[in-house]
């Protein structure tokens, strides 16, 4: 038999058409009153179809049609199994898994498209808010079959509010998002565990605890104008409080009893609500009652925290200030005035007395409680500050602002030492673990970033590679000892000590019978470290002092290495943009130098002063000629020379007389000259 489905839409019925692929006749028509998104098929000899197909026999009914199981999901979020026979829907869940949006949008509600895996794997859905939710089936204790929520994978956040870390050993993480619904994490795989519905609008805040009976409780405030109380392991909520007449923006438990909460509203007011009556077995949620109410500021409050005695509680509001109470009756005590936008976040200190605000004017600020002046301002967000907390025991603090920034400060100092810069919009959210000291992050990017505190481990680092390196260093040191310059070399490298370097690549080239050493040690290196390599000849060849050798390091490594494989080297273009006008010039030097030298030579030549190569011929001819001979040469030649010295005496003579006659000449017209005068 060969049949198709068809879903169709009538007014508001939407019904399932099983077609005939023979004769296309209409078989049946199975009427879902649902809008649907998908059908999936039972495969027939599946354990999900004998089961539910066991089912529909107990019917009794008979048809002359096939009887087939189909899974139907649509905007209800609810997922059914049917029977085509009858049209009976065998299962149908009680309650929708799916985040439930305030949006009027119908289609931004339910499944939008859904999956049955094989080898009865179990059904995945999509949701409209980017959700894949598996479900596996699962006997009941009647015996019957039904899909169970195994495991849930959110592909969007949303925006996220506030989150905090949840449990002993903090291993979730509570997160408020744009959503109704609150979704816990697994902080070791960041998968959500499971979501927390019941608000029925937007959550705006949260806070946990762990009670001392041992239950992990959550609280949480929404823009419905109510608070609810959570408890995390059966999922179900304790109890309601109703009595705010705006949203809920701020909330936080007690820190050493546990048995109150206290929230601030948009309605400026703040509450102090009792866990007294809450129970360990609870049918339906209570209502909570409020110990204590107070106007507390002029506009919207964003922020409380309880002091960690539980004697205090402080709000920070839009209205520039932050006011603290004394609990349970919120007395007044001081208010803190000197923020120039409103406060944003308002947190006690682990240790001292005094309590650290944020604000839209960019700055961070700590106040005394005693006396509500302010001890120190920290400067150097660009935009609003959102949320900090302490950290160490209260001698650091993290911060977040509208810049998607993270920064951490030193309290002593006044200094931020860190900025993180990981989110692309407003870090709304930030949480510290109190035992752990994690730090986790959620911001308007959907992005949740869980930071750890890794001082200790860049020591531990830093004293591991200090050593390598002492170790290294002693190597290379009887490496350039034992004269292993490919040892050498490549030990250098890899410590990236460029002037070590230099010295072995010197001592290659003044010996200049090692060069296979070189070869060897360039031999193996890859794309990165030529680089490194060309950027250290590079600057060898930037002074005259060490160009030699870099043009000798160059030569080897256009020698080892072809064309095709130099190019491939990063940045190999502006590295040989760089080496080529100073090798020109060092050439052109050189050039100079052989030239002034040839000059020298031509000019001693000339002079007569310096002929190394004339002499030494001269002097082998006269010592192949005969003593005798010699003798003779030699008397001749002191003839010669006295001959010569007596006709220069001579010449000297004749040029004196000369010189003594015109000098006389010159007296007599002298004293002629005079005597004319006279007359």
């Amino acid at each position: 038999m060969q049949a198709l489905f068809s879903c169709s839409v009538v007014c508001i019925v939407l019904v399932v058409i099983l077609w005939n692929l023979d004769d296309y006749s209409c078989l049946k028509t199975v009427t879902t009153y649902e809008t649907l998104e998908a059908v999936c098929v039972i495969p027939s000899g599946t354990l999900l179809s004998s089961r539910f197909g066991s089912s529909k026999q107990r019917n009794g009914k008979k048809s002359k049609s096939p009887a087939i199981c189909f899974i139907t999901v649509g905007d209800r979020g609810i997922v059914r199994i049917w029977n085509s026979e009858g049209a009976v829907c065998l299962f149908e869940q009680k309650s929708s898994d799916v985040t439930i949006t305030s949006d009027d949008d119908e289609s931004k509600r339910g499944f939008t498209a859904a999956l049955l895996l094989p080898s009865d794997q179990g059904l995945l859905c999509v949701t409209a808010d980017q959700e894949f939710l598996l479900y596996s089936p699962v006997e009941s204790p009647e015996g019957t079959f039904e899909f169970v929520l195994s495991k849930r994978l959110v592909g969007n956040n949303g925006e996220i509010l506030d989150m905090k870390f949840l449990g002993d050993e903090e291993q979730f993480i509570a997160v408020a998002t744009n959503t109704e619904q609150v979704r816990v994490f697994d902080v070791a795989s960041m998968s959500c565990s499971h979501v927390l519905a019941g608000h029925t609008e937007i959550v705006m805040c949260l806070d946990t605890c762990v009670s001392s009976s041992g239950r992990t409780l959550i609280v949480t405030g929404s823009k419905d104008n109510s608070v609810r109380l959570w408890e995390s392991e059966s999922r179900c909520c304790l109890g309601v409080g109703v009595g705010h007449m705006g949203s809920v923006g701020a909330i936080a438990f007690s820190k050493k009893q546990r048995d109150f909460f206290v929230s601030g509203s948009s309605d400026r007011t703040l509450k102090v609500w009792s866990l007294d009556g809450i129970s360990d077995n609870v049918e339906k949620p209570i209502n909570l009652k409020a110990k204590a109410v107070v106007a507390a500021h002029d506009k919207d409050i964003n922020s409380v925290a309880v002091a960690p005695n539980d004697s205090l509680v402080c709000s920070g509001s839009q209205d520039r200030t932050a006011c603290v109470w004394r609990l349970p009756d919120l007395v007044p005590v001081i208010v803190l005035k000197g923020h120039k936008r409103g406060v944003w976040s308002v947190e006690f200190s682990p240790v001292d007395q005094c309590i650290l605000t944020t604000s839209g004017d960019k700055t961070i600020k700590i106040w005394a409680i005693s006396d509500g002046s302010c001890l120190k301002s920290f400067e150097g967000h660009m935009s609003s500050v959102y949320r900090a907390s302490f950290l160490t025991r209260g001698t650091q603090f993290i911060s977040s602002d509208a810049d998607g920034l993270v920064k951490l400060w030193m309290v002593k100092t006044n200094e931020c030492i860190a900025t993180y810069d990981q989110h692309e919009d407003k870090v709304w959210a930030l949480t510290v673990g109190k035992k752990t000291e994690m730090v986790a992050t959620g911001s308007g990017d959907a992005a949740i970033n869980l930071w750890y505190d890794c001082t200790a481990s860049d020591k531990e680092e830093a004293f591991r590679r200090e050593e390598e390196g002492v170790l290294k260093s002693q190597e290379l040191e009887n490496a350039v000892k034992d004269a292993d310059y490919t040892k050498a070399i490549q030990i250098a490298f890899k410590l990236r000590r460029p002037h070590k370097l230099y010295e072995c690549f010197h001592e290659l080239f003044r010996k200049r019978g090692d060069e296979k050493q070189i070869e060897k040690a360039l031999h193996d290196f890859g794309n990165e470290e030529l680089a490194v390599l060309f950027e250290y000849v590079r600057e060898w060849n930037t002074k005259p002092k060490f160009c030699h050798v870099a043009q000798f390091v160059f030569f080897k490594i256009l020698n080892i290495y072809s064309p095709t494989e130099i190019i491939k080297v990063k940045g190999i273009q502006n590295l040989l943009e760089a080496l080529t006008p100073y090798s020109q010039r060092h050439y052109s030097r050189v050039d100079r130098h052989v030239r002034n030298t040839l000059l020298l030579d031509f000019i001693l030549h000339s002079m007569a002063v310096v002929e190394p190569d004339t002499g030494a011929r001269e002097l082998n001819e006269e010592s192949l000629i005969p003593s005798d001979v010699n003798h003779e040469n030699e008397t001749r030649s002191m003839e010669e020379d006295r001959k010569q010295k007596q006709a220069s005496e001579g010449l000297k003579e004749k040029a004196a007389s000369r010189k003594r006659k015109s000098k006389k000449s010159k007296d007599g017209s002298k004293k002629k000259a005079k005597a004319s005068s006279l007359e």
